[in-house]
C-alpha cells in the first residue's frame, strides 16, 4: 500500500513561520512574558495562523531554541572562512552571549527542553562547532594548546545562568574577554 504524500508547504507558510520566530526572538528577549496573541500580532499573521504553526507557547519557544542553536552551530564555519581563528571564536562567542541572553528570557521554555531532551540532541553539534573553532585557534597557535570544547562551554555556561540586570551586556562582554584572554595564555611558549 502505498503511503499518502505530504503536502509540501507553502512558501507564504515558511515565510509566515520564520517572521513568527524572529518576531517572537525579539520579543521573547524584551518581554519574557509576552502572548502568543501579542507575537502573532507584531508578525501580522492571525491566530489561526499562529495557532497552526506553534499550538502552545512552549513550542513557538522550542523554535526560536532551535532555530538559534542550529544558527550557532552554522557560524562557526562561515566564521572561520572570514576572520582569523581568534577573532573568529569571539564572534561566535559574541552570538553564543546573545543566545544566552534569549535562552535566559525564555528560561521555563529551556528547561522544556531539556525535559524534551533537546539539550542532548544539539549538545555534540553545539561541542563540535567549538571544537572546529578551538581547533583553528591551537592550529593557528593562537590558543593554549590545551583547551577542550567541553571544558570551555562548560566556563561560557555564565552566559545562560546569571540574574541579567540592566548592566548584563556588558559584564557578559568582559567575562568572555577575560575567558578569551584566559585561552591565549600560554598559546605560543
Amino acid at each position: 500500500m502505498e503511503q499518502p504524500r505530504r503536502r509540501a508547504t507553502r512558501s507564504d507558510a515558511e515565510g509566515n513561520r520564520a517572521r513568527i520566530i524572529d518576531i517572537a526572538r525579539t520579543t521573547f528577549t524584551e518581554s519574557p512574558g509576552a502572548s502568543l496573541q501579542s507575537i502573532a500580532k507584531t508578525a501580522g499573521v492571525g491566530q489561526g495562523t499562529m495557532y497552526r504553526h506553534f499550538p502552545h507557547r512552549e513550542a513557538l519557544l522550542l523554535a526560536v531554541y532551535r532555530h538559534d542553536v542550529e544558527a550557532l552551530i552554522d557560524a562557526a564555519p562561515r566564521l572561520l572562512e572570514e576572520h582569523e581563528p581568534l577573532e573568529a571564536l569571539r564572534l561566535w562567542f559574541a552570538r553564543l552571549a546573545a543566545y544566552g541572553r534569549i535562552k535566559h528570557g525564555a528560561s521555563l521554555a529551556i528547561e522544556a527542553a531539556t525535559r524534551a531532551d533537546l539539550g542532548s540532541q544539539y549538545y555534540p553539534p553545539v561541542i563540535a562547532a567549538l571544537d572546529r573553532l578551538l581547533g583553528a585557534g591551537k592550529a593557528a597557535k593562537r590558543l593554549r594548546p590545551d583547551v577542550e570544547a567541553e571544558e570551555v562551554l562548560l566556563l561560557v555556561s555564565f552566559l545562560w545562568k546569571a540574574d541579567g540586570g540592566p548592566d548584563w551586556q556588558e559584564r557578559g562582554a568582559h567575562m568572555l574577554a577575560i575567558v578569551v584572554d584566559g585561552l591565549c595564555a600560554g598559546a605560543a611558549d
